[in-house]
């Protein structure tokens, strides 16, 4: 059996499978946290007054979408900085940025598609290279770490400027430096630290010192007071009280009255 082909037929297959060509070149999908601009082939490159947000859109089958990341992302270094002294250390360090979105043409018109390496990697050096050269080791190694990011943001953020690129956070992780220089600001800062606790157990110890001073003053006071208050007078009437206290008791004994010193009763009893 002989099956014609009819006429126009392979004519419109042929058309059929352009159609499907040039729709899957002009569909894009622009996945979430990412962000798209148009290069025009036939215009003048880069579109640089829309950004396509997520999801599909269609594009001239000329025309490319260049899809980047949009959102938050970081980067992490290594560096080798000079001190303020001239020593060289090693600073590891970790960037948070993003690029501003509505301005996306116009960055990678200016910087290219490559634009961290382009723009942000020698920024976070030379920013990293001012502030680093203005501090010692031992600050850059203990205490100076979250005033050294903010400088370095700061530093960063100025030289970044209306380059429509946005740093949000800097975190200096660590710092090397060579190991005689590490271990004699260790040791140093040991030291400091022994010497605090040696001056802290003095201080103690003084505390205390006047606190037992202060004690056995007020003793002593209490005692002086006591004793200018107790006449013999005084002192009579309580041995009669006692005295009297003493009788009431079943044991045996004899109360002589007034046979003691300054008339006190003796109290002779058979215990």
């Amino acid at each position: 059996m002989e099956f014609n082909f009819p006429k126009g037929g392979f004519f419109f297959i042929f058309l059929i499978v352009i159609v499907i060509i040039l729709f899957s070149k002009s569909t894009v999908t622009i996945g979430p946290g990412e962000g798209g601009v148009i290069f025009e082939t036939l215009g003048d490159g880069i579109n640089t007054s829309k950004t396509y947000g997520e999801g599909f859109h269609i594009v001239a089958p000329w025309n490319k979408m260049i899809v980047r990341k949009v959102r938050q992302q970081s980067i992490s270094d290594e560096m080798n900085v000079l001190s303020v002294n001239g020593l060289e250390v090693k600073v590891n360090g970790t960037i948070w940025y993003e690029p501003e979105l509505e301005n996306l043409g116009s960055l990678i018109k200016t910087k290219g598609e490559d634009y961290e390496r382009e723009l942000l990697d020698p920024a976070i050096n030379a920013a990293a290279r001012s502030v680093v050269g203005r501090y010692t080791p031992e600050q850059l190694y203990s205490s100076k770490r979250d005033v050294i990011e903010q400088e370095i943001l700061d530093e960063v953020t100025k030289l970044l400027a209306g380059q429509f690129l946005i740093v949000k956070r800097v975190l200096v992780e660590d710092v090397k430096l060579p190991a005689t220089i590490k271990g004699a600001i260790e040791r140093k800062l040991k030291q400091e630290q022994e010497s605090l606790e040696y001056e802290f157990r003095l201080v103690t110890a003084d505390k205390e010192a006047q606190k037992v001073r202060i004690e056995a003053q007020g003793k002593a006071d209490a005692n002086r007071i006591l004793s200018a208050s107790l006449t013999d007078k005084i002192l009579q009437d309580k041995g009669i009280e006692a005295t009297i206290e003493l009788s009431k008791s079943s044991n045996s004994k004899v109360i002589v009255i007034g046979s003691g010193d300054s008339g006190m009763p003796i109290i002779l009893g058979n215990q």
